[in-house]
């Protein structure tokens, strides 16, 4: 039973969970890796996580949660000269738009956090809050911030020509 349940979550969860995770840290490989860890540590406690509240913020959370530990253990080690690095977004995400990708990752890490949680999870104010451990009001100060920044990027509108 707990593998047919896990697995009905694994394929409903999926995609939702790697958009809001590549929303936030802006790299498909990266987010791909974060949210491959992030399910397996849900399967091995799967009994705890089916009884969250919002399993899916879960694996979003423990993904975010896995990358800083990533870092921090990357940050001390010691690079090896002559190895290429990968460009980061090199592949297309058909889930997400390329140029809505690019601006999300010229946000502040927080505005991502939140647009993570509210758009591409969509929970409410209160439970993206409790999630990141923030105030409901300072999620919703992210997120007008993040979408008066985006708007700005992303939206064009026709101006009317004067004088005519």
């Amino acid at each position: 039973m707990k593998q047919l349940e896990f697995k009905d979550f694994y394929r409903a969860s999926r995609d939702a969970c790697l958009r809001a995770v590549l929303a936030s840290v802006g790299d498909r490989q990266l987010a791909e890796d974060l949210v491959a860890e992030a399910f397996t540590r849900a399967w091995t406690a799967w009994p705890k996580v089916s009884r969250h509240p919002a399993p899916r913020a879960w694996i979003v959370r423990t993904a975010l949660n896995t990358r800083v530990s990533w870092w921090r253990r990357r940050r001390r080690e010691v690079t090896l000269g002559g190895v290429p690095d990968v460009a980061a977004g090199t592949v297309g995400d058909p889930g997400l738009d390329p140029t809505l990708l690019a601006v999300l990752r010229q946000l502040p890490q927080r505005q991502r956090e939140v647009i993570a949680y509210r758009v591409f999870l969509d929970l409410d104010t209160l439970a993206t809050a409790k999630v990141l451990g923030i105030a409901p009001g300072t999620v919703t100060a992210h997120l007008s911030r993040a979408v008066a920044t985006l708007r700005g990027h992303l939206v064009t509108v026709d101006k009317p020509e004067v004088g005519r």
